[in-house]
């Protein structure tokens, strides 16, 4: 190993530390799923920007805006900034409110048992993708640094999140995810600073053609709905997601969820754009790379590598490994809540709370193992992620959005959304139609719900008038 390697490999081995340090704060599942409601501003809001910031935001959308500009981008960074936004601005004081653990807690409180099951179902499934992603790309970075295979990167890169989650649930993740935020931010500075010496970035800008830095999309229908499609998918869609709501609820007060929800959307918007730009001024610096070859994602630590001071490739690298582990842990964590609160737990009789968390832990180890396997059979980032990507914006953001603004609907009204929804967005991916399949997905979910809160209201009972 070279000397950065070491470097890296110290950094590595702090996280761990912090990771093993955290978990000795775990007493019981509600601290192992929520940090046990009592986290400061600084590190709730840095557990909220590091939701986001993983190695899409640096290893693939970087290569997408080189390549398309920012109509290219606008799911991620623009449509995960929209959700943090509408999070504080919408849903924060209202899921704040709920002594519950889960958001299939929400839905069998607000619907019933049936509906707890299919949502748990949805939301496990739109996290294997996602957590296998970060597992490749983990893979790659431990490649790259330590002279690995992918598979082997892969491997230890898995075995590095687990340990720490699988110990400390929440409170391995918050204080992590705040030591690996100071990362990302110090390291992503340093970068952009250097390479903006060697050639000025102003100048990959002005080079540029016309439209390419338009935001909005051309005066026609589908432009239109595939734009908005894209800010849904993540905007929308993301909020009824478990990392989500896990952030929020382990704030200290509802304020708190609330400020660190604004804050966490200005800080990500900001710093996400960092990686824009790099990969923009690294396909000028590296006219020869192939922006749609296999390892395309390479894009900017390609440019890192060979450009970059040795201190400075220590920084980038670690704050890569920063959003890829702080991304990858609270994405374990989030499905393996679901799975042993929601469903596994309903298997076992006289469930005392030392079960739960080791039922908990348990359900890491299967989430985890999982997603290796699908990491290992498709080490494609950007494949992981549009598989992972849509599934709750289609089942799982109507019924909340009413379930929680509105008391008409009932669980039926919302099973009725959720299958429709599904089933309007697998056939229209069917037929190739990808572009706008979130889009009707969402729109038929909405008039399902609709439709049947207004012509098949549920029945009150006598003396309720709610």
């Amino acid at each position: 190993m070279n000397h950065q390697a070491y470097y890296i490999l110290a950094y590595l081995l702090t996280t761990v530390g912090i990771g093993v340090y955290a978990a000795k704060r775990v007493k019981n599942s509600k601290d192992f799923i929520l940090a046990g409601r009592s986290l400061p501003l600084p590190i709730s809001t840095a557990a909220l920007f590091a939701t986001w910031f993983g190695s899409e935001t640096i290893l693939g959308s970087s290569v997408e805006f080189a390549k398309g500009g920012f109509l290219a981008v606008i799911q991620d960074p623009f449509g995960g900034a929209l959700c943090l936004f509408l999070l504080g601005l919408i849903f924060a004081k209202y899921l704040y409110r709920m002594q519950i653990l889960t958001f299939g807690d929400f839905y069998r409180n607000r619907f019933g048992r049936k509906m707890e099951f299919l949502g748990g179902v949805c939301l496990i499934f739109s996290y294997f993708g996602w957590v296998a992603a970060q597992f490749v790309a983990l893979g790659i970075m431990i490649q790259i640094i330590f002279g690995t295979t992918q598979f082997t990167g892969i491997l230890i890169g898995a075995c590095i999140v687990v340990f720490y989650t699988y110990l400390g649930g929440m409170w391995s993740v918050s204080l992590t995810d705040f030591f690996q935020s100071i990362a990302i931010i110090i390291g992503l500075t340093f970068v952009i600073w250097e390479i903006n010496n060697i050639k000025p970035i102003s100048e990959s800008i002005a080079s540029k053609p016309d439209g390419f830095f338009d935001f909005f999309p051309e005066s026609n229908y589908t432009a239109w709905i595939t734009y908005l499609s894209a800010w849904m998918v993540v905007g929308f869609g993301s909020l009824p997601q478990q990392d989500i709501f896990q952030r929020v609820m382990s704030a200290k007060s509802e304020k708190t969820a609330i400020y660190a929800s604004y804050l966490s959307s200005i800080i990500y918007l900001s710093f996400a754009l960092i990686p824009l730009f790099l990969g923009l001024h690294a396909k000028s610096l590296l006219p020869d790379f192939d922006l749609d070859g296999e390892h395309s994602q390479l894009l900017i630590p390609r440019m890192v590598q060979t450009f970059s001071s040795p201190m400075i490739q220590v920084l980038f690298f670690s704050a890569l490994i920063s959003a890829i582990l702080s991304t990858a842990s609270g994405a374990i964590l989030a499905p393996s809540s679901i799975l042993s609160e929601n469903i596994l737990k309903y298997l076992f009789k006289n469930m005392d709370d030392k079960r739960l968390l080791l039922l908990s832990r348990i359900s890491v180890l299967i989430i985890a193992l999982i997603s290796f396997l699908l990491a290992v059979g498709k080490p494609s980032i950007y494949a992981l992620v549009e598989d992972s990507g849509g599934i709750s914006l289609v089942t799982l953001f109507v019924p909340m959005l009413f379930g929680l603004l509105s008391k008409k609907p009932d669980e039926k009204a919302a099973l009725v959304s959720l299958t429709v929804g599904i089933l309007t967005w697998i056939t229209l991916e069917i037929f190739h139609d990808e572009n706008t399949s979130h889009f009707y997905g969402t729109v038929t979910s909405t008039l399902a719900i609709l439709v049947m809160m207004y012509f098949f209201p549920r029945k009150r009972e006598k003396g309720n008038l709610n």
